[in-house]
């Protein structure tokens, strides 16, 4: 992977990177966390990478070993980065629904198990691949491959409680 600019701007692009990097192994994957780290410190422990990085970009995404299975949001929880982090990524398949639709689920005042379920049995439902990306500093950007479509869908505002837990990772 290469690096981008430590800036809130650079941040859509890094998300962007991040997906096209998961994207080459396809889907069916589980949740993958990167940390955002600093193309110059990381130069400086292992010079040997300086052929591999953009020594001109701020930022590096480093991918992290595998989340536990289980409670993302409680995995997330369990996660303090060193001050070296500048940022982190996350990426997971998540079942997106049309909105009246979403909006008739939270109404129906059924349990977290259960919604999911009905998510994924939901006849319009579509599968995606959504990154989020947060900076320490506050900066943050999502991205979102529908499965079914080569657009990608870009915005901060996709993933506000994920883009939120990440932030409380540097908390």
């Amino acid at each position: 992977m290469t690096a981008v600019s430590s800036t809130s701007d650079g941040l859509p692009a890094l998300a962007e990177e991040v997906e096209q990097f998961v994207a080459a192994a396809g889907w069916d994957q589980p949740p993958q966390l990167f940390a955002l780290v600093p193309t110059a410190e990381l130069l400086r422990m292992q010079p040997e990478l300086a052929g591999q990085l953009d020594g001109g970009s701020a930022l590096t995404p480093i991918a992290q070993d595998s989340l536990p299975d289980g409670d993302l949001g409680a995995a997330l929880a369990g996660i303090m980065w060193p001050e070296a982090v500048r940022g982190c990524a996350l990426v997971q398949e998540v079942v997106v629904l049309p909105p009246e639709a979403e909006a008739e689920m939270a109404a129906s005042g059924e349990d977290e198990d259960r919604l999911r379920q009905l998510a994924a049995d939901h006849p319009e439902r579509q599968e995606a691949r959504l990154v989020a990306a947060v900076l320490r500093d506050g900066g943050e950007a999502c991205v979102m491959r529908l499965r079914d479509h080569d657009d990608l869908l870009k915005g901060a505002d996709l993933a506000p409680n994920l883009t939120a837990a990440l932030h409380a990772t540097f908390a």
